[in-house]
């Protein structure tokens, strides 16, 4: 598994969601460009952002949880700070109990991304983190990021 090389030939357009991210001033590194883990934050922040928006729910609140088990990324070009970044969101795969994302990072106006990532979901319950089906709210909510 992992990213495919195709995964760079993608647009915007390939994602049917995009969420807007503002980058920060602590973004940038001493080498001018935001630095590599802040786009695994930006990640996060746009699946958690979307299944909370997407499910007008409080995800925290269910009873089954997503952790994260695998994430990765594709760095194309740089990001910057100022400016915002755009997350497009498709769903690469849904499981019983898992959900595989794909993230491609956008700014200004290329249409190109500037990185893909893979981002996957488990989903468990409480504190024991057993393994569980992903819950159906959230299972509805996953069919507005079909390619």
């Amino acid at each position: 598994m992992g990213l495919t090389p195709a995964v760079a030939e993608r647009t915007r357009e390939d994602y049917p969601v995009l969420r807007s991210i503002s980058t920060r001033w602590e973004d940038e590194d001493v080498y001018g460009h935001v630095n590599n883990v802040v786009y695994y934050s930006f990640f996060d922040t746009a699946v958690n952002g979307f299944l909370i928006d997407a499910t007008g729910t409080d995800i925290r609140r269910l009873d089954a949880y997503g952790i994260v088990a695998e994430t990765g990324c594709r760095f194309l070009r740089e990001l910057r700070f100022p400016g915002d970044v755009q997350a497009g969101l498709r769903l690469e795969r849904l499981g019983s109990s898992s959900v595989v994302y794909e993230i491609g990072l956008f700014q200004g106006t290329d249409p190109a991304p500037a990185a893909v990532g893979r981002f996957v979901h488990v989903y468990v319950t409480g504190a024991e983190r057993r393994v569980t089906p992903v819950p159906d709210v959230i299972r509805s909510a996953l069919g507005r990021l079909q390619p």
